[in-house]
């Protein structure tokens, strides 16, 4: 069992910049794929960013150039990175981690840019 635990999330302007937390309850060396979703309401959960424990890290398209998810492995925990931020950005961003077999889900963090 993984509990994860999203921070960071608040309030912005557009063109600001936030970084969100996500703290693992277990060493997140022994998590194979550590990622951050966002779901915007009325829209579907999406993958914004993802992370394999040998650190090579994939984008979605829309946050690419933008975004940066790493991790620290001392400190059981992932970030991301998030700079020049847009309204469309808006949403709950959760954090994702996959050890096989099982996935797990943190409970959410509110990110929300305004124009």
């Amino acid at each position: 069992q993984v509990q994860l635990v999203e921070s960071g999330g608040g309030l912005v302007q557009a063109g600001g910049s936030l970084r969100l937390s996500c703290a693992a309850s277990l060493s997140i060396s022994t998590i194979n794929y550590m990622a951050w979703y966002r779901q915007a309401p009325g829209k579907q959960r999406e993958l914004v960013a993802g992370i394999t424990n040998g650190g090579t890290a994939n984008y979605a398209d829309s946050v690419e150039g933008r975004f940066t998810i790493s991790r620290d492995n001392a400190e059981n925990t992932v970030y991301l990175e998030m700079n020049s931020l847009k309204p469309e950005d808006t949403a709950v961003y959760y954090c994702n981690a996959r050890k096989w077999p099982s996935a797990y889900w943190g409970q959410g963090t509110q990110v929300t840019v305004s124009s």
